[in-house]
C-alpha cells in the first residue's frame, strides 16, 4: 500500500472505471435482489443460502453470457428453476421482470465529488474510460452521465482482465509504468491492472458487486487506496 501517494505529477495516463466508480449501480442490482429473495419465499432455505445459490448461477451465467440487467434477469429466472425444479411460469416470468423494472428506470447518479474531480485531473493527465458489460446498456450510461467530454476515448469491453490492459497499453501507445487504473474492483480493476505492470488506485463501494471482490496484498506498494474519489487530486 503507498502511505503517502504518488505526488502529483502532470502527464500520467488516468483510466477509470465506470459502475460503482464514477456513479452508482449495483446498489440498484442489490436491491432487486432483496425483494427476489423475499418473494421466494423459501420453505427452507434462508436468505444467506438463497444469496449462495444465486451467486453461483450469477457466476455461470456471466462466463457464458456476459454481463448487464439482461444476464441478471436470466439468472434470476434460472435460480427460480432451480429451487423450485421445474420451468418458470409465465406469471413467475412476469413478477420477476416487475421486480427488476428499477434496473429500467434508474438514473445515472454520479458519485459525490466526481465532477469536480475530473474537471482539475483532465488539465493535468490523459483521462481514459474502460468499461465491461453489454454494450449498449453501458453506451446509454455513458451518454448520460455528462462525463465523456474529460475522456480522449472510452471503451466498452466485454471482460476486463490482463490482456484487456496489455490491448489498451498497444491501442493508446501507453507506457504502463505512467499509467493508473482506478476503480473499485478488486478482481477487475486492480489485480489484472497490476498484472500488466500499471498502477491501480483501489475506491472501495461498499455496495461492489460480490463476484468483484478478492483479496489484495497489503505490502503492494503499486496500489493506492483511497476512501473517496475527490482524494485523487492529492496524488494526482
Amino acid at each position: 500500500m503507498i502511505a503517502d501517494g504518488v505526488g502529483i505529477e502532470p502527464g500520467r495516463v488516468l483510466v477509470f472505471d465506470a459502475d460503482d466508480t464514477l456513479w452508482e449501480n449495483n446498489v440498484v442490482f442489490e436491491r432487486v435482489i432483496d425483494d427476489f429473495l423475499a418473494w421466494l419465499d423459501h420453505p427452507t432455505l434462508d436468505r444467506v443460502q438463497l444469496r449462495a445459490v444465486l451467486d453461483d448461477i450469477e457466476r455461470a451465467n456471466t462466463v457464458a453470457h456476459g454481463y448487464g440487467s439482461k444476464v441478471f434477469l436470466r439468472s434470476l429466472r434460472d435460480c427460480l428453476e432451480r429451487l423450485r425444479q421445474r420451468p418458470a411460469t409465465e406469471a413467475e416470468r412476469r413478477d420477476i421482470d416487475e421486480l427488476a423494472m428499477a434496473l429500467v428506470n434508474h438514473q445515472v447518479e454520479l458519485m459525490p465529488g466526481v465532477a469536480a474531480a475530473l474537471d482539475e485531473l483532465a488539465g493535468r493527465h490523459e483521462l481514459l474510460l474502460l468499461t465491461k458489460g453489454e454494450p449498449e446498456e453501458q453506451q446509454r450510461k455513458l451518454d448520460a452521465c455528462g462525463l465523456l467530454h474529460h475522456f480522449q476515448a472510452a471503451h466498452i469491453v466485454a471482460e476486463k482482465n490482463v490482456e484487456t490492459y496489455r490491448w489498451l497499453v498497444r491501442e493508446h501507445a501507453v507506457d504502463p509504468a505512467r499509467a493508473w487504473m482506478i476503480g473499485n474492483s478488486p478482481r477487475s480493476d486492480v489485480l489484472p491492472a497490476r498484472a500488466a505492470g500499471w498502477g491501480a488506485v483501489f475506491i472501495p463501494n461498499a455496495n461492489t458487486w460480490v463476484l468483484e471482490h478478492d483479496e489484495l496484498d497489503p505490502a503492494d506498494e503499486g496500489v493506492l487506496h483511497l476512501s473517496a474519489f475527490p482524494e485523487l487530486l492529492q496524488h494526482f
